[in-house]
């Protein structure tokens, strides 16, 4: 097994900067919600590439809203 394709609980909460804690991983588990894992035995292992496609599926795209445009160009304001 190559350790560089998976994170353990503790690296994911890493990778999220504390946005995610192990606590919330463990209960995302529970409820079958939140990134694709790996259980082997009593261990927990989180696959790169599942992390990677999560990351994806939850991000939010930004748009500049209608009329913002005409907004800024008018330099009287």
């Amino acid at each position: 097994m190559n350790e560089g394709k998976f994170l353990t609980p503790k690296e994911v909460a890493e990778r999220y900067r504390g946005g995610v804690s192990i606590g919330t991983l463990r209960n995302w588990r529970a409820m079958r919600i939140g990134p694709a894992y790996l259980k082997i035995g009593k261990s927990v292992l989180y696959p790169i590439d599942e992390l990677e496609a999560w990351d994806k599926k939850n991000t939010v795209i930004c748009r500049e809203p209608k009329g913002l445009a005409t907004l800024t160009d008018d330099p009287a304001g």
